[in-house]
């Protein structure tokens, strides 16, 4: 019993996890606390928390519909590789993880390590715009891309680099490991797409 409702809300979190009602309600109220944390925690953490909401704004134009993973199966895989279920977890881990762990080695251990949540936009908001400039063609998650990732994230890495005095390590240490998660989905895919295609080959 308890096996069969732990298998149907993760369905429900694999299939409904981008709802838009719930997503962007829930990113508004985050929003709405970052006052408050610059009052209480200072502006670096402010504008750490930031990210959290305006990640899932982006993640509701990117994924709204399932479109973000029917334009890559489509455009870019030519196959099924990106699943519900690695949609999922790739937003959940590769985002809100490191979002939420950023925050707390911000506050806890030091604030230049929450370099990362500034370039995990950054790197996906030039990986949109890439994309784009490359097929000439609106891509899920765009806009956001260039209205918030690109200015809100640039102007974070200039905030804490200044209040921390974040060294080049601090920096590529962000950055790496921004390149880090961007590498292990795109790893995840090719792997996807081997598999696939493999399959259909002996099929055929």
């Amino acid at each position: 019993m308890v096996q069969s409702e732990f298998r149907a809300v993760m369905k429900w979190l694999v299939t409904e996890w981008q709802w838009p009602l719930a997503a962007l309600f829930a990113a508004a109220l985050l929003l709405a606390m970052a006052p408050v944390w610059g009052v209480v925690a200072g502006a670096t953490m402010a504008l750490v928390w930031l990210q959290l909401p305006i990640y899932m704004v982006h993640q509701f134009e990117e994924h709204y519909g399932d479109r973000f993973r029917l334009y890559v199966n489509r455009n870019v895989a030519h196959c099924d590789a990106l699943t519900p279920e690695g949609a999922f977890w790739i937003n959940s881990l590769g985002v809100w993880g490191i979002d939420l762990a950023m925050l707390y080695l911000a506050a806890f251990v030091d604030p230049a390590l929450a370099l990362a949540a500034f370039y995990l936009p950054l790197v996906n908001g030039i990986a949109h715009i890439r994309e784009t400039a490359a097929r000439r063609r609106y891509n899920p998650g765009l806009w956001t891309s260039i209205v918030l990732f690109l200015p809100v994230a640039g102007y974070g890495l200039y905030r804490v680099s200044q209040e921390t005095a974040a060294t080049l390590a601090d920096h590529a240490l962000g950055l790496g490991i921004s390149v880090a998660v961007h590498a292990a989905i795109i790893g995840y895919l090719l792997l996807r797409i081997r598999k696939l295609r493999g399959g259909m080959a002996l099929a055929s």
